[in-house]
């Protein structure tokens, strides 16, 4: 066996020994036995484990995720907000959100170093080319965790762009009809689950968030930093200083319905002007090309007959 051959597979071993000795020393170290002590002392514990579902992997992933994501964790608080906030905006407001996102950031980490490594083992051997893979492998499993969460946070942010109209277009009618905001938020949700369900989760929470007796004005602030549209934000603002001044709620959603029309009418034109600018590329490359063909195809074909001819 050659021994370039032979050292490629012992940095192979070694990286996945590494990789294994790592999810060992995170994982959590609950025996059995304790598990079973922690059952007797509490026998409503052996129920909720069954109903929410831990067993299996995803069972094993969530309970190692407190201790997988401590080498990932920001270390200051406004980093840690800032996560919070960003896993909100994507849908995620579970309080144990950002140590899942950090445990799959880790656990992709190590397939990135796993994948990267055997790689550069099996093709490079000990060369700068296998560093330089192992390194690739590394950095694509470190950033696509947070490229995911960015493709979702922006096709959340955009249904819920698209869905407000609608949704504040009822919720004037509901206010204007008789309902308070916070009926009226509870209606929206219900008639609009099914078309904009991203807006009803939205108003489902702040409805719960009021019952359980939050004030209003912080429901709705936290309404407008979880969704992370300007447009709720906006809306958010005109509803804390009607609540705040006590002002007409239904004249503050009247006139923000239609400065949200004519915002997006002026989007539309913006779009529309924008048409013919993009259309250029498309021309020039695809249909120009076949244009010139058909007409100056024929005249091209007689020159080099008449030019042969002579």
């Amino acid at each position: 066996m050659e021994p370039s051959l032979i050292i490629s597979a012992c940095v192979f071993l070694a990286l996945t020994g590494g990789a294994w000795a790592a999810i060992n020393m995170l994982s959590p170290k609950t025996s059995r036995a304790s598990e079973r002590l922690e059952e007797l002392r509490d026998p409503g514990r052996r129920n909720r484990d069954k109903s929410d579902g831990k067993g299996g992997v995803g069972g094993l992933f969530e309970r190692a995720a407190p201790q997988m994501s401590k080498a990932l964790k920001p270390k200051t608080e406004l980093e840690q907000n800032n996560l919070k906030v960003r896993l909100a905006n994507a849908g995620f407001n579970s309080p144990a959100a950002p140590q899942i996102y950090l445990a799959l950031k880790l656990a992709s980490l190590l397939c990135g170093l796993f994948l990267g490594g055997g790689f550069a083992a099996f093709k490079y051997g000990v060369t700068m080319n296998g560093l330089t893979s192992i390194v690739v492998g590394c950095a694509a499993g470190l950033f696509i965790p947070s490229f995911a969460l960015s493709w979702k946070i922006k096709g959340r942010m955009e249904r819920i762009f698209l869905g407000l109209p609608d949704t504040l277009d009822l919720l004037v009618v509901c206010v204007e009809a008789g309902l308070g905001l916070d009926a009226g938020m509870r209606r929206v949700a219900e008639e609009l689950e099914d078309t904009h369900p991203d807006v009803c989760a939205e108003f489902n929470l702040a409805n719960m968030q009021l019952q359980m007796g939050r004030k209003r004005r912080e429901v709705l602030h936290d309404l407008g930093v979880r969704t992370g549209v300007d447009d709720m934000r906006a809306l958010v603002a005109i509803l804390i200083q009607a609540d705040k001044f006590g002002s007409s709620i239904a004249q503050a959603l009247r006139v923000q319905s239609d400065s949200m029309r004519i915002k997006r009418s002026q989007m539309a034109e913006e779009r529309a002007q924008q048409t013919a600018v993009k259309l250029i590329f498309p021309l020039v490359l695809f249909i120009f090309p076949g244009i010139f063909v058909v007409l100056v195809g024929p005249a091209a074909l007689m020159m080099i007959n008449g030019l042969f001819a002579q």
